[in-house]
């Protein structure tokens, strides 16, 4: 069979605020994870995340797609995920995703297992299946893909609206609510799927900190735009980071002070602040935007390997 000659864009969902009613519609659990497609071909599989970059070499226990997939070609669309406790984490997705030294990743395999969670299909056995109702995609997917420890399909929720509350009740990221008879949208982004954020997240760069006596006790975070330039979005002092992560901050900080402020336009909090040159990367829930175009009640989640710092973009936000 003949693949496309890049790597296709997925369809993305539009954020809403409240889940779809009606029995066209179904809800699934918003995984904290990587958007993953894999390209099967010939009992093998190649692995490419959103931005169309290729990830197989990340997560070798998917590369023989004999091991799950009984066709000789498949494209899968779904989400890699990795676990802290009992909760999926993107801390410890990006810890895999980051790697790129083989032994290093090699070891990984085992100390962070991923699971592969496929939620739909748009080519089997060299067919298109794009144009069909994700009803009759979500039921090719059940013969086409062997469920295992390492590879899950995801599951349809009819009651939508109970779905989010449980997910709330498990601190979980959210829910999206499709159509079963929408089609899949190569590069689009429309309402026929809908996400329901329980707070909102993105991925920043840290420009600036500050400082209670000597130690750092806040970050002033931004978001690059397609020149470069870095935007501040806000500060935030508060979330999940260890006494630990602080103290590793404070004895990191002096080799990244900048002598010239970091951000395009000086922040809130430019009188107290030290700027430092962008390379510690935070992923960060937050309420909603303020009309100033800062986050309100940030909270900082993980801190990202300073791979991820290319996810840092302003584009986040149009989403």
């Amino acid at each position: 069979m003949i693949f496309p000659a890049k790597p296709i864009v997925p369809f993305e969902p539009v954020s809403v605020i409240e889940s779809p009613q009606g029995e066209d519609w179904v809800g699934q659990i918003k995984w904290d994870g990587v958007r993953m497609l894999a390209y099967v071909s010939g009992g093998s599989a190649r692995l490419f995340n959103r931005r169309l970059h290729e990830r197989t070499l990340q997560y070798p226990e998917f590369a023989d797609a004999a091991a799950y997939g009984s066709a000789e070609s498949l494209i899968l669309d779904g989400e890699m995920i990795a676990f802290d406790k009992d909760i999926p984490s993107f801390r410890q997705i990006m810890r895999r995703d980051s790697l790129r030294q083989e032994a290093s990743i090699a070891a990984a395999v085992s100390r962070i297992p991923a699971i592969y969670v496929v939620f739909d299909l748009l080519l089997a056995e060299g067919n298109w299946v794009t144009e069909r109702p994700l009803a009759e995609r979500q039921s090719l997917l059940s013969r086409f893909v062997r469920e295992s420890e390492r590879v899950q399909l995801c599951r349809n929720f009819t009651d939508s609206s109970a779905l989010f509350e449980r997910m709330k009740q498990l601190g979980m990221e959210g829910i999206v609510c499709k159509s079963l008879s929408s089609a899949y949208g190569i590069g689009l982004k429309d309402n026929r799927w809908r996400k329901l954020k329980i707070t909102q997240d993105l991925i920043a760069a840290v420009g600036g900190v500050t400082y209670n006596g000597n130690r750092v006790n806040a970050l002033l975070l931004g978001v690059f735009d397609e020149s470069g330039a870095l935007h501040y979005i806000g500060h935030v002092g508060t979330g999940k980071l260890t006494r630990q992560d602080w103290l590793t901050l404070t004895e990191q900080a002096p080799s990244l002070v900048s002598a010239h402020m970091t951000f395009a336009e000086r922040p809130d909090r430019y009188k107290d602040a030290t700027w430092v040159k962008p390379h510690w990367v935070a992923k960060v829930q937050f309420l909603e935007w303020t009309p100033g175009g800062v986050m309100r009640q940030p909270s900082i989640q993980a801190l990202l390997p300073a791979a991820a710092l290319s996810e840092c973009s302003a584009k986040q936000i149009a989403r």
